[in-house]
């Protein structure tokens, strides 16, 4: 049985492992311990599986004439570059701060579309921490998945991890690639022009359930090519936080989460061809006894460009 005394303790130790998959990282931190804990490979590659919450959109205003609509064909190999990095820190009370920031990874992507499914081949992933970078090395030739609908939205992302992956690769892949999921773009039904307005609403599940609305503006376009104005704001669909390990709950006191960016899309692309999306915000969680406050500063944070 936890004693009363230990019982902020351990939700304060449940909610800092919470907090890596709350901003969207996990087996990247720099420290020693994770390094040295994330240098082995599974011997057989398993694939995983990663459902995505349904998207909503609605079009808000279709924009000047003339309008056509915003219909996907998928036509041949694509490759680009997918860019990710998270800057996190966190404080209890007047405790030191601590930094669970992930550091930037460059992920080489080769997309093959195949009906409602796009192939990806993942090249020689680099990052700005060069321990990962070493252990991202074996991970060259991993592959992954989209399921797509026919406005754009991915429904499905499977990863297949390269036999040597190391854990710490295939964590950093998964969470880059989950990142640019819930970044993606899509179009709404009926014919639209330059300046029309459209939001998607979906559901972001990552420690906390957050409801995710995007705006996206049609900037420009020629022909198939699409520029694209997002405004991305997130809001918690609870007030509490349920922590693991039944170490029992938080209080959600403030969760500000917001952002924008601007993509280049081409219509018969599965993938951005060019684009920086960044999205921050502070957070403050408190004991339910009032004994201690956290509060956290994050900001993710997503860049494509031509391979």
């Amino acid at each position: 049985m936890i004693s009363t005394s230990e019982t902020p303790m351990r939700r304060l130790r449940a909610l800092a492992a919470l907090v890596a998959a709350a901003a969207v990282m996990t087996a990247c931190s720099s420290s020693d311990d994770s390094a040295s804990a994330d240098t082995e490979a599974t011997s057989t590659p398993t694939s995983v599986s990663l459902p995505v919450t349904p998207v909503t959109t609605t079009l808000v205003d279709p924009g000047a004439e003339p309008r056509s609509p915003l219909t996907p064909a998928y036509d041949g190999e694509q490759s680009v570059q997918l860019v990710t990095s998270s800057t996190v820190t966190q404080q209890i009370d007047d405790q030191a701060v601590q930094d669970f920031s992930t550091p930037e990874l460059t992920l080489p992507l080769t997309a093959s579309p195949d009906g409602d499914q796009v192939a990806l081949s993942i090249g020689k992933a680099t990052s700005a921490d060069q321990r990962l970078t070493d252990a991202l090395a074996p991970s060259k030739g991993s592959a992954a998945g989209l399921t797509v609908t026919d406005t754009g939205a991915v429904t499905a992302l499977s990863i297949t991890p390269s036999e040597q992956a190391q854990d710490s690769a295939r964590a950093a892949i998964e969470q880059a690639l989950n990142q640019a999921v819930y970044r993606s773009v899509s179009f709404p039904e009926g014919d639209v022009g330059v300046g029309a307005v459209w939001t998607t609403s979906q559901q972001v599940i990552s420690g906390v359930t957050l409801n995710q609305v995007t705006r996206a503006t049609l900037r420009a376009r020629d022909g198939d090519r699409l520029t694209v104005d997002l405004q991305i704001d997130q809001t918690p669909a609870s007030t509490t936080l349920d922590l693991p390990d039944e170490a029992g709950s938080l209080n959600i006191d403030s969760y500000v989460m917001s952002g924008s960016g601007t993509v280049e899309l081409d219509l018969t692309k599965p993938l951005p061809v060019s684009g920086d999306v960044s999205v921050g915000g502070t957070q403050q969680y408190s004991d339910p006894e009032g004994t201690t406050v956290l509060g956290q500063n994050i900001t993710d944070s997503l860049r494509w460009t031509t391979s």
